[in-house]
């Protein structure tokens, strides 16, 4: 393969909206992969603490404000590691891979996404318990695009 087939590579990955895309042909093997652009998602654990406009008199007692809580170590996520359609299940009428409250190992198969007519498998790779199924059944996942939550 040539900078040419790559540059025409990435003007396809550009043209049809992709993140991320791989390729193995006669033994040579590409993936590439673009930063979605996502913002990140960020949680406040309490309402933001009063800021004083003014300066207090000099006579005046002091104004206790509250603390902040800590809060625990952030939730592990599984996610997509490619752009495709999530599915929570095998077939339409299968039961799902995981739910919400089930224990996984890192090889459990949690989901299949289909990219390019292939089902992909998804496998956990990190031991814990499901908290959340953050991504809608049959519906579109960009590459690091959060599926699940666990604890």
């Amino acid at each position: 393969m040539d900078i040419k087939e790559i540059k025409s590579l990435i003007d396809l990955m550009k043209k049809n909206g992709l993140t991320h895309f791989e390729m193995e042909k006669d033994g040579f093997r590409i993936s590439l992969a673009k930063e979605a652009g996502f913002a990140p998602v960020v949680a406040a654990a309490s309402a933001p603490l009063p800021v004083p406009s003014v300066a207090p008199s000099p006579g005046s007692p002091p104004v206790a404000l509250p603390v902040a809580e800590k809060t625990s170590a952030p939730a592990k996520e599984i996610v997509s590691p490619m752009v495709g359609t999530f599915y929570l299940s095998p077939s339409p009428e299968a039961s799902p891979f995981v739910s919400v409250g089930q224990e996984v190992t890192p090889d459990t198969v949690v989901c299949i996404i289909e990219a390019m007519k292939v089902m992909n498998e998804i496998k956990a790779e990190v031991a814990g318990t499901i908290t959340a199924v953050t991504a809608e059944n049959g519906q579109p996942v960009q590459f690091g695009q959060p599926l699940f939550h666990l604890k």
